[in-house]
């Protein structure tokens, strides 16, 4: 499988040919999932309050569906030969991270 770049979809995996912000009307062009979502969030974890770790004051029902959180950062993904999970990041990720921050 050779290495894609940009965003790859939560749900099914494949490219989106997104390579910086995720917009709330984006979706997949493959399986039309809703990219800017709590599925879609770095900060999505089950086990926390509303399952997010981010101190959102409500619950969003839907965690497949795009929303307004103004905490939401797209989960970084991989795809492997068991589906798709979470890449980790390094620590020259987490620097070219910080700089995209500045760079609008």
């Amino acid at each position: 499988m050779k290495p894609t770049t940009g965003l790859l979809c939560w749900n099914c995996g494949r490219p989106t040919g997104i390579e910086k912000k995720v917009f709330r009307g984006d979706s997949c062009p493959h399986c039309l999932a809703d990219l800017r979502c709590c599925a879609g969030c770095r900060h999505r974890e089950p086990g926390r309050r509303f399952q997010c770790k981010e101190p959102i004051e409500a619950n969003i029902p839907n965690k497949e569906k795009s929303n307004f959180c103004d905490f939401f950062q797209m989960r970084l993904v991989q795809k492997t030969a068991g589906g798709v999970k979470t890449k980790e990041e390094d620590k020259f990720d987490r620097k070219a991270r910080f700089d995209d921050l500045f760079n609008d």
